[in-house]
């Protein structure tokens, strides 16, 4: 309608189903066009969603009161649910969305259909199931009801937004949508947008939007809205309060990764994701090439020293070497203490000593010297050896060689022999010396013989054993093995020519027994083998018995041991199959071991070296080039926000270059240990996930510099980034508005045409009445 008075001003209505937080009545609220003296804009009447939370922010973000309605028919309700809708739950009316529009019409309709069943995220398998047919349905279902709630004054223009993989997943039901619409009289067109292009935001968000125009009411073109410039995540989220920061709210916080995450984070090169990690050289679990420690400013300087020139860090309650930088290099002598510098120190000969004081050791002080006198320490010098030419020690009352240099150095071991060579030995080859009388030569007398012992002194070889062939020793009265070679090696098995010749024998089972008299065992041949077990004719059959492998087994009866029954098996398989390959672990190309009752580590090799990454084999492609661990350069574009997003889900990480206050860190953390940490990655920057505040504003949900007015439903982080994933960038909704506005502007004032070097978005049909275009533009 237009405003009375000079403003000529004219106001245009929408609504919005499946409306969630309110992102796309935002955007619309904003949307504003000028057609000569005319400008428009655009009110809310209203929306509808299932979510209570999404209906309490929408009314919140665009002004007006939105209604909680359930959009499913009962057949959907219980294909999605599993079960019958609970009491007083009725399908919503034309009735209902005429309440929920507060009595007015919309110009035009916002449609934001759930996206999960078309998104590719969802398995093939699991998006033709029941459960998410009749959630994929409801995008027909939305626009029927809203065809039918204003056929009598369609609205003008509608705007149907979804995922593209809706034009493949959902091909059919668009092709009913499309049919519905053209029924009550609308052109379409089918388009893939970039909502980030259209917006100008830091994010690139390819959608799907299909938008219609009532050709009787709206002749005019409906042109596409001007493509801007994607924007870096630092131009948006450059502007917020630093992570953690109370200024901006609880959505604002980081959440707390375990420690091998925060790794696992720093080393993904900026602009990529977990594929980095492979470059890494890994070796015993631990990093080759790269070390982690804490850095030194978050110990505080600890077992810091200070130039004498630098000023101090703050003095604290507890200012020691231990706690911080408090030591000093201090270049001044003067201010070394005599009593307590150099401790354990030496003083050189020639220089004085320090000031002698009571108590004074080594370790007080530098209170020992450099003697360079050797002479007169004899007791000092334990074991030494005197030169030939040098003056013996003074000889005392304790002399021996280890309590001073007693010894000498004799060179007199050179010419003739000397001394007589006592204890010489002789070659065997060599003369021997003059055989003297006493007091003659007493040495050489001794000789290397080379022939084979056979001496006939054998008391010298004691526990010698003759052989039976061999001479006997000379027999002394001390003749025993001890003393000589007093044995001999008999051949004969005899016992001695009256003793018995089967002594300790065993007979033979078929062999006659000997004759039977008093003796006993060690008498001879008392003994047989006997092959029998010894069980009595009574006994039972299976005493002991073994069952083939391939047999049945018998009977299982009370028995509780082997030898109560046949409870024995032959068993075919290695016995190192059995038990001994508890905790083992089988090789990839290798088969596994018998599958048991009990097929634990614990029990056998029942584990394998698989080489392939946990998660990434080759059939999950989607984890493949999903982004998982993903780090957004700061001055990159980021990616579609979605309901899901998270740091070990996609690109939901950020290289931040901005300087960092970290929290004091006196050790590594252990791997599972959950912390927000800080590592400097190896570009210099923080590779930190983002927070919840930083995707709305990605999403332009929120102004940076209005970030205290802004506040979702609830506490929950999860919760909140499922609406934001959900929502409509409202930035591109405004210029979505804007673009529908000026066509609305255009109808109005009966033009229908106008330049711009925009493309046409829904085409004039009624302009090309000779020629059928319908073919040649899709969906036209």
């Amino acid at each position: 309608m237009i405003a009375s008075g000079a403003a000529a001003e004219v106001e245009f209505t929408h609504f919005h189903f499946f409306c969630g937080l309110g992102g796309g009545g935002k955007g619309f609220n904003k949307g504003t066009a000028r057609v000569g003296n005319l400008k428009g804009k655009w009110r809310c009447i209203g929306g509808v969603d299932s979510d209570p939370a999404g209906i309490r922010d929408f009314t919140r973000a665009v002004g007006v009161p939105g209604t909680v309605i359930d959009l499913f028919s009962r057949e959907q309700y219980r294909a999605f649910w599993g079960r019958e809708p609970p009491a007083g739950w009725r399908e919503c009316t034309i009735d209902d969305i005429r309440r929920a529009a507060h009595g007015e019409r919309p110009n035009a309709v916002f449609l934001s259909a759930p996206c999960k069943g078309f998104s590719g995220l969802l398995p093939e398998a699991s998006s033709i199931t029941d459960k998410y047919q009749a959630l994929n349905a409801l995008t027909l279902r939305g626009v029927w009801l809203m065809l039918e709630t204003w056929k009598d004054d369609p609205p003008e223009l509608i705007i149907f937004e979804n995922v593209p993989r809706i034009m493949k997943r959902g091909r059919k039901l668009l092709d009913q949508i499309i049919a519905l619409l053209r029924s009550y009289g609308y052109a379409v067109r089918e388009t893939a947008h970039d909502c980030g292009v259209i917006g100008g935001l830091g994010q690139s968000r390819k959608r799907f939007l299909m938008v219609a125009r009532h050709e009787a009411k709206v002749p005019p073109f409906l042109y596409e809205p001007e493509q801007r410039r994607l924007r870096g995540v630092g131009e948006v989220i450059g502007k917020l309060p630093r992570p953690g920061d109370p200024a901006g709210g609880p959505m604002h916080r980081m959440p707390a990764l375990q420690w091998k995450t925060w790794v696992r984070l720093a080393f993904v090169e900026a602009g990529s994701d977990w594929r980095s990690l492979n470059k890494l050289a890994v070796e015993n679990g631990m990093l080759r090439d790269f070390g982690i420690l804490p850095d030194v400013d978050w110990h505080h300087g600890v077992l810091g020293v200070n130039r004498w020139e630098d000023p101090s860090g703050v003095v604290a309650g507890r200012s020691t070497p231990t706690n911080g930088a408090f030591a000093v290099a201090d270049p001044n002598p003067e201010n070394f203490p005599d009593d307590r510098t150099g401790l354990l120190g030496v003083g050189k000969w020639e220089e004085p000593a320090s000031l002698v004081r009571g108590q004074r050791s080594p370790q007080q002080g530098r209170f020992s010297v450099a003697d360079p006198r050797i002479d007169g320490h004899e007791k000092s010098v334990q074991l030494g050896v005197r030169k030939w030419e040098q003056t013996a020690a003074c000889v005392k009352g304790d002399v021996s060689v280890g309590t001073g240099p007693y010894a000498v150095s004799d060179p007199r071991m050179q010419g003739k022999p000397r001394f007589n060579n006592t204890f010489r030995i002789v070659p065997w080859a060599g003369s021997a010396p003059a055989v003297a009388g006493p007091g003659g030569p007493a040495g050489g007398l001794a000789v290397a013989d080379p022939r084979p012992s056979q001496r006939d002194d054998y008391k010298q070889t004691k526990y010698r054993v003759t052989e039976m062939q061999e001479s006997s020793g000379a027999v002394i009265a001390a003749s025993t093995t001890g003393n000589g070679a007093y044995a001999v090696a008999d051949p004969s098995l005899n016992w001695g020519e009256n003793a018995h010749g089967s002594k300790l024998h065993v007979k033979g089972w078929e062999e006659p027994a000997n004759v039977v008299s008093g003796a006993r065992i060690l008498s001879g041949g008392g003994a047989v083998a006997d092959p029998r077990p010894g069980y009595g004719e009574n006994a039972h059959q299976n005493i002991l018995a073994v069952t083939d492998w391939e047999d049945s087994a018998k009977v299982i009866s009370g028995a509780k041991h082997v030898a109560g029954g046949a409870l024995s098996v032959a068993d075919p398989r290695p016995i190192e199959d059995l038990r001994n390959g508890a905790y083992g672990v089988n090789g990839y190309d290798d088969t596994t071991g018998t599958v048991q009752g009990e097929t634990m580590p614990s029990n056998g090799a029942f584990s394998v070296a698989d080489p392939r990454p946990v998660g990434l084999n080759a059939k999950r492609d989607h984890y493949q080039t999903g982004g998982h661990y993903g780090v957004v350069p700061w001055e990159g574009t980021g990616y579609a926000v979605p309901g899901y997003a998270k740091y070990d889900r996609g690109h939901w990480s950020v290289a931040d270059p901005r300087e960092t206050t970290a929290e004091p860190l006196i050790q590594l953390p252990k791997p599972e240990d959950r912390l927000v940490a800080v590592i400097r990655a190896l570009d210099n920057t923080w590779h930190r996930p983002f927070t919840t505040l930083e995707l709305a504003a990605l999403q332009s949900l929120v102004d940076p510099d209005e970030v205290a007015d802004f506040k979702l439903d609830g506490n929950s982080d999860s919760a909140w980034r499922e609406r934001i994933g959900n929502a409509v960038p409202p930035d591109a909704a405004a210029e979505i508005a804007s673009v529908m506005a000026t066509t609305l502007l255009l109808a109005m004032t009966g033009q229908t045409f106008m330049l711009s070097s925009q493309p046409i978005w829904v085409r004039q049909v009624a302009i090309a009445l000779s020629v059928d275009d319908r073919g040649n533009i899709p969906h036209e």
